[in-house]
């Protein structure tokens, strides 16, 4: 288990304000958290440096880029060899579509999310890059109707 970092109520409103406005000026960001700037950089950098925050990123609208189709994808492995879960992990970080990955518990292996531009080019994807794989014994896909919510801001 991982040790976690002790968080005060600035270090609480700093990470609410950078996870929704990753661009916001060191000035902007310590007047929004009622500290001087030189102590927002230095709560900042203790935050990074602890690895409480990530890299910083500028989200991209899928649909308007050609990727608006996601896909929920289960995957169940032949078995549960190390050397095999290896190969498939691999294979799925060297494909761009991919966007997230999870190894489960329960019935499925694994959970993938795929954005691609439409379900032709899921098609390919699956029958040519999943279901081929040596590991793979068989998928689930369930294509998303609508995205009802989407946020990568994470509770603090």
């Amino acid at each position: 288990m991982m040790n976690t970092f002790n968080l005060d109520p600035v270090d609480r409103k700093i990470l609410r304000i950078l996870q929704e406005q990753a661009d916001i000026s060191h000035a902007a960001l310590a007047e929004a958290v009622g500290a001087s700037p030189a102590s927002c950089w230095r709560r900042i950098k203790a935050l990074d440096t602890a690895g409480v925050l990530g890299k910083a990123v500028r989200l991209v609208n899928p649909d308007l880029v050609g990727r608006g189709l996601n896909v929920f994808c289960h995957v169940r492995m032949k078995s549960h060899d190390p050397v095999a879960r290896r190969s498939f992990e691999r294979f799925v970080e060297s494909h761009e579509e991919v966007l997230e990955c999870y190894s489960m518990s329960g019935e499925w292996d694994y959970l993938l999310r795929v954005v691609v531009a439409d379900v032709a080019d899921y098609e390919r994807l699956l029958m040519h890059g999943i279901l081929t794989h040596d590991a793979v014994a068989n998928s689930s896909s369930h294509f998303a109707l609508k995205s009802v919510k989407y946020s990568t801001a994470v509770p603090v």
